[in-house]
Order: C-alpha cells, then sequence, then structure tokens
C-alpha cells in the first residue's frame, strides 16, 4: 500500500497545482471520495477556492471524517498550489505573509525500545536537533500492570539526560487510569508535551488528565475539522492543537 497520496488539478491552460490526500491503511477509500468529487468540480472556477470547498461541505449529506476531509483537504492544497503558481508567488504571501524567518522542529525516533532510544536520539542530535517525539509506551495489555510504565519514564530520562527536549506520544493506547498514572510518572521529568493520551473520542477524559497534570497536553491528529476542535477549546482540555508537516 503506497505511504502517500497526492493530488494533482489542472485548468485550462495547462497550469497545476499538487495537493496531498495521504490516509494511511485508506488510499482506495480516499481515491474514491477524490473521484466522486471530480466528477462534481469539472469546469468550476480554480480560484474560487472558498467556494468549492463549501460547496463540498454543504452539499454533502454525509460529511466529515478522516477520509472526507483527507480528500477534500488534497484538493484544498492543490488549488492554493495552483494559485500560487498563476500568481506566480509562495503560497504564504496569498495567506498574509510570513511570520517569522525560523521554526523550531523535532525529529520522531520511535522509541519502541529502551535500547535503540539512546543511539536514534544521538543520531539526531547529530543531525542538529534539539528535540525529539517518541512512543510514550512498548507493547502493553490493555490491562496491565503499573510496572510496565516505568520503561517509559526511563526512556524519557535517557533522552532527557543527553541534553534534549523529548515528546511522548501515547497515540491513545492506554485506558483512563494507566494514562492518568503514566501522566504523573513523566510530569517530574518535564516531557515536552504528551500527546493523544487517550482517544479524541473521550473530550471528557483528556479534559480530566489535563486538570490532573502540568504536562502539555497535544492532540489533533484525529481532528478534522474546525468542529472537531471546538469540543476540546471549549472545554480547555488541550494546551496544544498539531498538525503535521513531514520532511524526509
Amino acid at each position: 500500500m503506497p505511504r502517500w497520496l497526492f493530488v494533482k488539478i489542472t485548468d485550462e491552460d495547462g497550469k497545476f497545482g499538487w495537493g496531498e490526500a495521504t490516509l494511511e491503511g485508506h488510499t482506495e477509500a480516499v481515491e474514491g471520495t477524490l473521484d466522486g468529487f471530480a466528477k462534481r468540480f469539472i469546469a468550476f472556477e480554480a480560484d474560487d477556492i472558498e467556494h468549492l470547498w463549501q460547496c463540498a461541505w454543504r452539499q454533502s449529506f454525509y460529511r466529515g471524517g478522516p477520509v472526507f476531509m483527507s480528500a477534500l483537504s488534497g484538493i484544498d492544497i492543490a488549488l492554493w498550489d495552483l494559485k500560487a503558481r498563476r500568481l506566480n508567488v509562495p503560497i504564504h504571501q496569498l495567506l498574509g505573509g510570513k511570520v517569522r524567518q525560523r521554526v523550531a522542529v523535532y525529529a520522531w525516533i520511535g522509541g519502541d525500545r529502551p535500547s535503540d532510544v539512546e543511539s536514534a536520539a544521538l543520531a539526531r542530535k547529530k543531525q542538529g536537533f534539539k528535540a525529539v517525539k517518541m512512543n510514550a509506551t512498548e507493547d502493553v495489555g490493555w490491562l496491565d500492570s503499573p510496572s510496565v510504565l516505568q520503561g517509559s519514564v526511563k526512556r524519557l530520562q535517557v533522552v532527557r539526560g543527553l541534553g534534549m527536549d523529548a515528546a511522548l506520544d501515547f497515540h491513545g493506547r492506554l485506558h483512563r487510569p494507566m494514562a492518568k498514572q503514566l501522566a504523573k510518572a513523566l510530569e517530574p521529568h518535564g516531557p515536552l508535551f504528551i500527546e493523544e493520551p487517550l482517544l479524541s473520542e473521550h473530550p471528557e477524559g483528556i479534559k480530566q488528565i489535563s486538570d490532573l497534570t502540568t504536562c502539555a497536553v497535544a492532540l489533533g491528529e484525529r481532528l478534522y475539522s474546525r468542529w472537531d476542535v471546538k469540543k476540546f477549546l471549549e472545554r480547555e482540555c488541550s494546551t496544544q492543537i498539531t498538525g503535521t508537516l513531514e520532511f524526509d
């Protein structure tokens, strides 16, 4: 199964724009949605990006979710790229211009196995990174001994001992009591943030964890629209809403 899914939109003059609609494990489903959108939107004015987006959203009785929104995002990005190419300007010039000259980033290291953490973090440090993100836990049972969480603490300590910051991604793997225990255990060691301590279907549980710990709580990878994000902002249960920029 391909890791990436790209969208190419071409106008009547032959100019084109590229977007990304990747959704791992569901490529064919997104492709099917894109085929449906293509039949609806061929001959639309490519410059009317917001009009097209609103038509896609409002004229669809069933909307939202990872497949629909991945397809629509791919089209949206491609249309902005096409407009920028038509005007011969960078896309950021169409969105208000640059905000900063540099931005801090972190690198992914996996981190499932304690033996791999130090070497992986050192490799990233040699590349110039000052922070990494890794899995919060190894393989754990849904009901497991609290002792399995000590490995998570040790891996964080290893990275911090190298003079680097580390964020830990829970991936919503733990049930609420264990997620609470792990958040409190990590807290004294200063993680950069903890991500998806619970699945985003449980905003009330994430709110509880946010209130329990001083760790920054991040989520957003499985939120697909402003309306998905809204309930977390209203509850004040996340300090960071994450997006995804990936570089090889």
